[in-house]
């Protein structure tokens, strides 16, 4: 399936199946805002500034699941009675994690470095309510395959979208049939938040 059929999903029935304690986002991120806004009418978000691991010898999957851990828990501490939402995405090219780039030389590098090859983007989630000793970890993987990019291509790329906030120097959902062939598996996975699998896991919460 090609991006441009994917890049609006259809947004998720409100999820209302069962009472849920507060909510709590902790991340910055405005995707994952509108992401999460899909499943939930109502939450807080206030960004963690927990120190995320960058050993990726631990697996991917493992990597973004401890790193979402530790920004749930994190703000656990402050708000016990909040059932807390932590997250975290990572492109990996042959097993090699590859996060926000430090600045628009090393985003061009990377999008070259993934041009005309498939990488895996990998999120994962934690759920955690402090005050009764509860939590959840999950983790999602999607395959991307990018076209094959020359440099005009990935200039005019960069021209339109910022990356220096984004995890392998590219948005799907900011111009990205210009650069995806096509998505395998969750699309809002790649966006940043894994609505299907989370959505589940929040039903049977």
């Amino acid at each position: 399936m090609t991006p441009d059929s994917r890049m609006n999903p259809t947004p998720a029935t409100t999820l209302l199946t069962r009472s849920l304690p507060p909510v709590l986002l902790a991340s910055r991120s405005p995707r994952r805002v509108e992401l999460l806004r899909r499943l939930l009418p109502g939450f807080e978000t206030v960004p963690s500034n927990a120190t995320e691991l960058e050993d990726a010898s631990i697996g991917s999957r493992r990597l973004c699941e401890l790193n979402a851990q530790r920004k749930a828990l994190a703000m656990s501490e402050r708000f016990p009675d909040h059932l807390v939402i932590g997250a975290d995405t990572l492109v990996f090219l042959d097993g090699v994690p590859m996060a926000k780039p430090a600045d628009p030389a090393e985003a061009r590098a990377m999008l070259s470095r993934l041009s005309g090859r498939t990488h895996e983007v990998v999120t994962g989630v934690c759920l955690v309510l402090a005050r009764a000793s509860r939590m959840r970890l999950l983790s999602e993987v999607t395959h991307v395959r990018f076209r094959a990019l020359d440099d005009a291509a990935i200039g005019d790329y960069l021209s339109r979208v910022d990356v220096l906030d984004k995890a392998g120097a590219y948005a799907v959902q900011e111009h990205g049939d210009l650069i995806v062939e096509r998505v395998e598996g969750s699309l809002t996975n790649v966006i940043g938040l894994p609505i299907e699998a989370l959505r589940n896991a929040l039903e049977r919460w």
